[in-house]
């Protein structure tokens, strides 16, 4: 195993996953994010990253570094709303929306248009948005993704590559209608021939994803890791071998991958 030093323990990884490379990637890109903002010396990337996946990362950093010297201020207190809004609020009554909007106004007048890298802060100084366009390199960006609103979906012919639809990824989650169900399962999607070469061909966006995380929000992200760890040891002990084996190609910390095709996309 590798061991990751934190601040606050030690993470190891299995070497043979995916995820120890996303994870030297991290570590890569972090140092680089902080030499950058600070003018420190030059960074080197390890050996053990392809050159795409080290380019994607130099992309990254830059369009980080660019929002991060470019932010926008609004005159909210994210934590005081933060604690307002309720897991139930889901924007479906209309009444509770109009009660939040009062107590919880948008903090800026008209609408302003963001093209270029930019981070938003609240009243306090606190980074609540980073808004990076272009970010994904060729080498890594998949084809036109959205939500599952058919809609925005084409309908599929005889011409089509690829078929219009959605579909989620998981090593281990939960099965909807399996409520005594004490472990969680490897999503249906993942269970077929497929699966490995499935996670091998979005290995890159997913370690992008984050890559982004670790500057962004580093304590999810060590927070992530460590629940993969435990996934890992569970997996071994309670003779769980699909999710052995779909936790050796699952290269991000976020738990769950939804992969949405179609050719349009609205505004958002």
């Amino acid at each position: 195993m590798d061991v990751a030093s934190t601040a606050n323990d030690e993470i190891g990884l299995f070497c043979t996953w995916a995820l120890t490379v996303t994870h030297v990637a991290c570590d890569y890109m972090e140092e680089k994010f902080n030499a950058e903002k600070t003018g420190g010396d030059p960074v080197i990337p390890s050996p053990n990253l392809d050159t795409d996946l080290v380019m994607a990362c130099d992309r990254l950093v830059d369009w980080l570094i660019k929002a991060y010297k470019n932010p926008i201020q609004m005159l909210i207190n994210i934590a005081r709303y933060s604690k307002l809004i309720s897991p139930k609020d889901m924007g479906h009554n209309e009444e509770r929306q109009a009660r939040l909007l009062e107590r919880c106004p948008p903090g800026h007048e008209g609408t302003k248009l963001i093209d270029i890298p930019t981070t938003i802060l609240d009243a306090s100084g606190a980074i609540i948005a980073w808004y990076l366009p272009d970010t994904l390199t060729d080498a890594t960006q998949p084809d036109g993704i959205w939500l599952t609103n058919q809609e925005w979906f084409t309908p599929h012919s005889e011409n089509d590559v690829l078929t219009p639809g959605c579909v989620n990824l998981s090593p281990a989650w939960f099965q909807q209608g399996h409520e005594n169900q004490s472990d969680p399962e490897v999503s249906a999607s993942l269970k077929g021939p497929s699966s490995e070469d499935i996670l091998k061909a979005i290995a890159r966006p997913a370690a992008i994803a984050t890559v982004a995380l670790r500057v962004i929000h580093p304590q999810q992200y060590w927070t992530g890791l460590q629940a993969f760890v435990s996934l890992g040891d569970k997996a071994g002990s309670k003779e769980l071998p699909k999710m052995s084996e779909t936790l050796q190609y699952w290269a991000t910390v976020f738990n769950i991958l939804t992969i949405i095709c179609n050719w349009e996309t609205p505004n958002h």
